[in-house]
C-alpha cells in the first residue's frame, strides 16, 4: 500500500475493519443464497494460472448448482468475459489499490457484495491483501475460505485482524510452493475431490505455430533483462532464423520496444507492444514456435498454448511462479545465475542506480540466453 491520505485510509480502514460486524448481525437476520463468491485480484499471470479452476468449480459435484459470482482485477477483465464467462453468474472488476484512499466506494462495494447473499466465499490468493480481507468480511458469508498466508502483501497488524473474518484459513504445504500447485491444493481441499490438471490450460485461436515472439519489459523495470542484451539477440535471431520476428506486450513494454526498434534495420521486425488486447496477445503467443521473454504473464501464457519459451529469470519469486516443476508439459526453459540472495520477494539487498535491473537479472549473459534459444530455433 502507497498511502498519501492518511484521513481517506484511517475512513478506509475503519470500513475494513469495523463494518463487518455490523453486517455480520444483518446477517442474522436473512436466508443465505446458494451463491458462491470467487475473491481473486492479482496481476494477469495470477489469472492465467488460476482460471482453470474457474470451470471445475463449477462443474464440481459440491457446487454445480451455485451461482458461482466473481470479484476480479480489471487488468484482465477481457481475458476474463472471453474464455470464462459461462461459468460465472455475475463478475465485479476493481483495481483494488485505488480502493485504499477512497472509503465511501469501499462501502458502496462492500454493499453491493453483502446483498448478494453469498453462502461461501473463497479467496484462493495465497499473498492476501487488506482490501480484499475486507471485502470478503463485508459479505458477511456463512462461510470466508483462505489461506493462512504470509505478510508479503498486508502489515502484520492488519492481518492478525483480518484472519479472524476467515472462518477456515488452509495451511500451506511446504510441498506445494510452486503457485499452480498452491491452486490445485485449495480447490481439492475445498472440494475433496482431486484434480489433475498438471499446467494451464489455454486454447488459442490458431492454425499453426510459426515466428518468434519477444516481450522485452518486466512489469517493474529493475526486473526485466537489459535493452541492449535483448537488442544483440534480436540480431542474432535475424541472422540465424528465417520466420518472422515480432515484439509484444503493453504499455510498460512501450519504451523498451522503441528502443530495439530505433536500433534495429527498417521492417526486419513487427512491433506488436500496446497494439492488441490481451485476448489477441494470447493468439500471437499461442501462434508462435518460440516465446522469450522475462518473468512474466507471457511465460504462462505460452505453458497454457503450448508454446516453447525461454524465461530470463532473477531470483525474487524463485520457484514460486518459474521454474515450472520438473515434468510439468510445456515448462519454459528458464535461464538464471542462482545467488544467495534468492526468494527475497524483490526486496533487494543490492544498492542500484535507478537505471539498472537487480544483481540477479543483469548476472544473466546473452550468451547463456543464446545458449538457451539455438536448440529451440533449430527444432
Amino acid at each position: 500500500m502507497d498511502i498519501k491520505n492518511r484521513k481517506l485510509f484511517r475512513l478506509t480502514r475503519f470500513v475494513l475493519l469495523k463494518l463487518p460486524a455490523a453486517f455480520r448481525f444483518l446477517a442474522l437476520f436473512r436466508k443465505p443464497a446458494k451463491r458462491l463468491l470467487l475473491i481473486k485480484t492479482d496481476a494477469i499471470g495470477d489469472y492465467i494460472i488460476f482460471r482453470n479452476f474457474i470451470e471445475i468449480l463449477k462443474k464440481s459435484e459440491k457446487y454445480r448448482d451455485y451461482q458461482i459470482d466473481l470479484l476480479g482485477n480489471k487488468a484482465w477483465r477481457d481475458l476474463n468475459e472471453t474464455y470464462d464467462k459461462q461459468y460465472l453468474n455475475e463478475t465485479y472488476f476493481i483495481s483494488p489499490n485505488s480502493f485504499y484512499e477512497a472509503p465511501l466506494r469501499t462501502l458502496k462495494q462492500g454493499w453491493l457484495l453483502f446483498k448478494n447473499r453469498y453462502e461461501i466465499v473463497l479467496q484462493p490468493t495465497y499473498t492476501r491483501v487488506f482490501i480484499t480481507d475486507g471485502f470478503a468480511a463485508l459479505t458477511a458469508a456463512k462461510q470466508i475460505i483462505g489461506y493462512e498466508s504470509d505478510n508479503e502483501g498486508i502489515f502484520p497488524r492488519y492481518k492478525k485482524k483480518t484472519d479472524k473474518f476467515y472462518t477456515q484459513l488452509l495451511p500451506l504445504p511446504k510441498e506445494n510452493y510452486f503457485e499452480f500447485n498452491r491452486n490445485v491444493f485449495f480447490f481439492e481441499t475445498v472440494l475433496g475431490e482431486k484434480i489433475g490438471l498438471k499446467a494451464p490450460q489455454i486454447k488459442a485461436n490458431v492454425d499453426n505455430k510459426k515466428g518468434i515472439a519477444i516481450l522485452p519489459g518486466a512489469g517493474a523495470f529493475k526486473r526485466g533483462w537489459e535493452g541492449d542484451k535483448f537488442l544483440e539477440l534480436v540480431k542474432r535471431l535475424l541472422q540465424q532464423t528465417q520466420g518472422p520476428i515480432c515484439l509484444i506486450g503493453g504499455p510498460g513494454e512501450v519504451k523498451h520496444g522503441d528502443f530495439l526498434m530505433q536500433n534495429l534495420p527498417e521492417g526486419s521486425i513487427e512491433n506488436r507492444i500496446n497494439k492488441t488486447t490481451l485476448p489477441q496477445l494470447i493468439d500471437t503467443i499461442g501462434g508462435s514456435s518460440l516465446l522469450i521473454a522475462n518473468d512474466t504473464s507471457a511465460i504462462h501464457i505460452a505453458v497454457a498454448t503450448q508454446t516453447p519459451s525461454v524465461c530470463i529469470l532473477g531470483g525474487g519469486h524463485f520457484e514460486r511462479f518459474v521454474p515450472y516443476p520438473a515434468g510439468t508439459p510445456n515448462a519454459p526453459v528458464c535461464v538464471f545465475e542462482k545467488m544467495p540472495c534468492y526468494y527475497c520477494n524483490w526486496i533487494c539487498i543490492y544498492k542500484t542506480e535507478a537505471n539498472e535491473p537487480f544483481p540477479c537479472i543483469s548476472v544473466v549473459t546473452l550468451e547463456n540466453v543464446w545458449q538457451a534459444v539455438l536448440p529451440l530455433i533449430r527444432n
